[in-house]
């Protein structure tokens, strides 16, 4: 099943997604198509010592379409889906460039960075160690 939850099933969160927010508007407005169409929503977690994150951008082809930097602590991933030129209909699909940024945790090796690309969700994968202790107490032993 795909779509949207009902509203009894989503998630709070204090701030609502743009495109909730701009649902009720209609398209030819020219407000609603400017937030709303190029959106590559993201989840990320903490997992047995790796950063993941994952991006929802169906309809890609990962070799070709998408490009995955890191640079000073910072995660960035681009990915463009073309549009068929003989379509004729209405379309609520999103075509165009997508990008997103997403600062990495303190520690994270930019250097063991993996990624993956199954039925339209790109997951990218970062190392992070876990820090050493600041400091160590040694017992002192008497006699």
């Amino acid at each position: 099943m795909t779509g949207t939850l009902p509203a009894a099933q989503k998630p709070h969160t204090l701030f609502p997604e743009i495109s909730d927010l701009l649902a009720g508007f209609p398209s030819f407005a020219g407000i609603r198509p400017m937030f709303d169409t190029r959106l590559m929503r993201l989840e990320d977690e903490m997992k047995d010592g790796r950063y993941e994150v994952r991006a929802e951008i169906p309809g890609v082809d990962p070799a070709k379409d998408v490009d995955i930097t890191v640079r000073d602590g910072q995660l960035t991933i681009k990915a463009e889906r073309s549009e068929k030129k003989e379509f004729d209909g209405r379309s609520e699909f999103s075509y165009g460039s997508f990008v997103r940024t997403v600062s990495l945790p303190a520690g994270a090796d930019e250097d063991d960075i993996k990624a993956t690309y199954d039925k339209g969700i790109l997951s990218v994968s970062v190392a992070v160690p876990k820090p050493a202790p600041a400091e160590k107490h040694v017992k002192i032993a008497t006699k």
